[in-house]
């Protein structure tokens, strides 16, 4: 059972996406991207040798199994109950808090982003068995929206100022 995996947190508007090596030890690529955007990329993954996509089987997940199959990759199914938290959890393992956030009590931090990628990964490791490491400067590229929502609002804090 040799080569790269990739899992997929499906949503109705974006999906985490995350990519392990071969040895299936190191997250090498971390996503948030539309449904499209995931597809296409991991056709180019499959290209590069991507074996197959674990997939969580919430709500979204209906119509791709059959699409990733279309592409060739093997397919497996893991239950995606409670990863949310765990997620938020291990955001801040992989990304310790800085600044005022330290000061938190856990349970009160929440991510400063979405964590979509995160939530994949740990449905692959799930199905690994094990935990992966993930580079700390690994973090997904900001949807095109998210980017237009921050800029908008740093314009409205210089508004009031």
């Amino acid at each position: 059972m040799s080569g790269s995996w990739a899992a997929l947190d499906p949503g109705r508007s974006k999906c985490g996406l995350v990519r392990c090596d071969g040895t299936r030890r190191d997250v090498i690529e971390a996503w948030i991207e539309p449904g499209p955007a995931c597809l296409e990329r991991l056709r180019q993954w499959r290209a590069e040798g991507l074996v197959g996509v674990v997939l969580g089987d919430g709500t979204s997940s209906g119509s791709w199994p059959e699409k990733l199959r279309q592409l060739g990759l093997t397919v497996e199914v893991v239950d995606e109950r409670g990863s949310t938290l765990a997620a938020r959890q291990r955001y801040w393992e992989l990304l310790p808090p800085r600044g005022w956030r330290r000061l938190l009590p856990r349970g009160l931090r929440l991510p400063p982003r979405p964590i979509d990628d995160v939530v994949a990964q740990l449905l692959l490791e799930r199905w690994l068995g094990r935990s992966l490491r993930r580079v700390a400067a690994l973090e997904p590229p900001l949807l095109e929206q998210e980017r237009r929502a921050r800029r908008d609002q740093k314009r409205a804090r210089t508004v009031k100022a």
